[in-house]
């Protein structure tokens, strides 16, 4: 076995905890919209709260709750999780607000940016250097960004923040020394205290637990669904190349923005389709160059000794 395989064997494995992650993101419109009804900050509590029970749960079936403790025990790992935890409310809650209130498109326009401000920061804070093909990737969906950044004729604030929150987010948790289960436990854990006293005095006009069956399952369920993408991210950022992982990301918008168009009938323009052809073709430019770089590996590993 060839020196580079464990390393090629890590990349294979984080690109699909990482497809997976995106491919669930990309659904999320279809299960928040069945909670329109319901305020954001009583959801985003949910989310919290019953994420935090999913992940205790598999600390307690893995017998880990010695990590958890460690890491609580630790300053640095705890004032990096803070932050983390602090990033990842907002990014949820101001997701939810945007999708219940008509703002799908323009919560996908964020996931689009999202990969650039990862490569942004790839470059700034890890010292990750591009190749011409993958900097030609990042102009060509720079470009079809900024085509629908100019259609919208107005700051997308909400796309911003967004991008932002979760760029942040990744990037601290990829350099937090924290494994990824362990990690997500201590976040949802420090922030569980306070959507707790959200839910029970926060003075709601219907149940803590949903006024139907259904909405009760669908809060529930809420942590599974938070907390599973979560730990595959997780999984990924720390096999990949932030940069890497920044145009897997296209994954999710792509299925936001159709969800968008097809499902809850926003306009797509002809602006819009230049987008696409960009960030689609920046996305095949980023693949060519990887298959490119492995290429001369593959052949130096399969030469006879």
């Amino acid at each position: 076995m060839s020196s580079d395989s464990p390393p090629a064997a890590a990349r294979a494995s984080g690109f699909a905890y990482a497809f997976a992650a995106y491919l669930a993101w990309g659904g999320f419109p279809l299960y928040w919209k069945q909670l329109a009804h319901v305020p954001p900050v009583v959801v985003v509590s949910h989310r919290v709260v019953w994420s935090f029970l999913f992940v205790a749960g598999l600390l307690t079936l893995w017998r880990r709750w010695s990590e958890f403790l460690g890491v609580l025990r630790n300053r640095k790992a705890l004032a990096a999780l803070l932050l983390t935890t602090l990033l990842i409310s907002i990014n949820w809650g101001l997701y939810i607000w945007a999708v219940n209130t008509g703002r799908v498109m323009e919560g996908s326009l964020g996931y689009y940016i999202n990969p650039l401000v990862n490569v942004l920061l790839g470059r700034l804070f890890l010292g990750e250097r591009l190749r011409w093909l993958q900097v030609g990737a990042v102009g060509l969906a720079t470009l079809g960004v900024l085509n629908l950044v100019v259609g919208l004729g107005q700051v997308p604030w909400v796309a911003l923040a967004l991008a932002g929150s979760f760029s942040l987010y990744g990037l601290v948790r990829k350099l937090a020394p924290v494994e990824s289960l362990t990690g997500l436990a201590v976040e949802t854990g420090l922030a569980a205290p306070m959507a707790l006293g959200v839910l029970l005095f926060g003075g709601w006009e219907q149940p803590v637990l949903g006024s139907t069956p259904r909405d009760t399952l669908l809060l529930m369920g809420s942590g599974v669904a938070t907390a599973l993408p979560l730990l595959w991210f997780a999984l990924g950022a720390r096999r990949l190349r932030y940069s890497t992982l920044g145009i897997i990301q296209y994954v999710a918008p792509t299925l936001q923005l159709a969800l968008a168009v097809l499902v809850y009938g926003e306009a797509f323009t002809s602006r819009h389709a230049v987008t696409f052809a960009c960030i689609w073709m920046a996305v095949l430019l980023y693949t060519l160059d990887g298959l490119w770089a492995r290429a001369p590996n593959a052949r130096t590993s399969s030469a006879p000794t």
